[in-house]
């Protein structure tokens, strides 16, 4: 890693400069650190719907014409959590959000773009709520358009296959994406080439995980026999919602799923089940989710839980809102964030519907497609994840399913990190000792796995 500080780089305003960029539909310009390690920049992907990226070229490089440097596209779930803060600071970016230099940083593998997906996520806005996304579709419509204004103009991008890594609900964005940029790849619109999707703890079908919940808790010991029967109910009450096509109805079920699960389990950390309220503050990693979610209902029926449950979002705000957002320029109007919530609820109609057969149709255009997940996780819990790819109609699963799991070790430590199981073109890691942020819990082993992934040459 450079020896540079982030603060050195936000004091000395000068390192940054305004640099011509990719023209046409309505990104005229970009800014950028001198040396070219950093450029970001708006586009509007629709009228009055502007997108923020921001794109670290890796100081790590390695100039092999046989195996060109990846680059990562970080997608963060929600719906309405923002990759250019969480992903960055919290998980996989060069700096940590004290701004201290990340051993494990990603950018060891690749260089690293991240968005703030969809439009009214983090720095991104609109200029009226009805332009925000309904659908997983038109986020990866906006999405596409964003990859053309970025990449078409610039070949020196052209020449790194870029990989869609996503967590939790960006899994969703992964998945129709990656056929949405195959498709404007195919029709000469897009002048990139896709290297893979990898879907970290994602929640491609909500209703495995959902099922997954009361059994796995109860086995546990975090619930009892009539908590698991309750859970169970409710669970019932979605699938019949999904199937009768009330998709908004079933949001608000697995809401309310959610806080009985919480109720009845002394409110157990749902991304880390060795979690809860009771926690240390320094051991938490939760709350990716929207405030308009489950966190806002139950620190109204416990107040106390604010100072133990911090979350991911919570305290980023200063720093994104303060030193951040005068590095980057971002217009004083807008302010981190200040859409999530509105973008969780336009996408509710959505929320719970699965992704299935957009990760079929990836496997069958031959795309890499690799699934991690934390051991300790549950609102995207392995064992759900076990079950939807048993769901996947592609051609080669039941071999797949046949093989038998590697053990995956980090450096020197022989204990045993996670379990890989490869056939063809798809992949999966078991990730143990880790919860839904799987590079928080479990940063070497994932430094690893990106490495696998994006076969950097490194």
């Amino acid at each position: 890693m450079r020896n540079i500080s982030f603060t050195v780089l936000l004091i000395t305003v000068l390192t940054c400069i305004v640099l011509p960029c990719y023209h046409g539909g309505g990104l005229t310009m970009a800014i950028g650190t001198k040396d070219g390690s950093e450029h970001w920049g708006y586009v509007e992907v629709r009228p009055g719907a502007h997108m923020f990226w921001w794109h670290y070229k890796s100081p790590y490089r390695v100039h092999d014409p046989k195996k060109p440097w990846p680059i990562i596209l970080w997608l963060q779930g929600g719906p309405g959590g923002s990759g250019v803060g969480i992903g960055n600071f919290k998980e996989v970016g060069p700096l940590d959000a004290d701004l201290k230099p990340r051993n494990y940083t990603w950018l060891k593998k690749g260089d690293l773009l991240f968005v703030d997906n969809p439009v009214g996520t983090g720095y991104s806005f609109v200029k009226d709520k009805d332009l925000l996304v309904k659908t997983d579709d038109e986020a990866a419509t906006d999405l596409t358009t964003l990859l053309i204004k970025l990449f078409n103009r610039n070949k020196t991008l052209q020449r790194s296959p870029l990989y869609i890594v996503a967590e939790s609900y960006g899994g969703k964005y992964a998945a129709t994406l990656g056929l949405s940029t195959l498709k404007a790849i195919k029709a000469g619109k897009l002048k990139l080439k896709l290297g893979g999707v990898a879907l970290g703890n994602s929640w491609m079908s909500p209703i495995d995980f959902v099922a997954s919940w009361a059994p796995l808790l109860k086995d546990f010991s975090r619930i009892d026999k009539d908590k698991h029967f309750s859970g169970n109910r409710l669970v019932e009450d979605i699938k019949k919602q999904i199937a009768n096509g009330q998709m908004k109805e079933a949001t608000k079920t697995w809401n309310d799923l959610e806080m009985v699960i919480m109720n009845t389990s002394n409110y157990i950390d749902f991304y880390n089940i060795m979690r809860d309220s009771r926690s240390p503050e320094e051991a938490t990693t939760t709350n990716e989710l929207s405030t308009k979610t489950i966190m806002n209902k139950v620190l109204k029926n416990l107040d106390s839980l604010s100072a133990v449950l911090p979350g991911l979002v919570r305290d980023l705000k200063t720093l994104m809102n303060g030193a951040v957002k005068k590095k980057l320029r971002i217009p004083k109007n807008v302010m981190w964030g200040s859409q999530g919530d509105l973008v969780f609820d336009a996408l509710s109609g959505d929320f719970m519907r699965p992704r299935l057969k957009e990760v079929d149709q990836l496997l069958d255009a031959g795309v890499h497609v690799t699934v991690y997940s934390g051991q300790l996780d549950l609102i995207c819990s392995t064992k759900g994840a076990e079950v939807w790819v048993e769901k996947l109609k592609w051609k080669g699963l039941k071999t797949f399913l046949n093989m038998d799991r590697t053990p995956a070790y980090c450096g020197d430590d022989m204990e045993t990190e996670a379990f890989v199981k490869s056939y063809k073109n798809f992949h999966f890691y078991w990730i143990l000792k880790a919860g839904h942020f799987v590079p928080v819990d479990q940063p070497c082993v994932s430094l690893d796995m990106i490495g696998n992934i994006t076969r950097s040459p490194a």
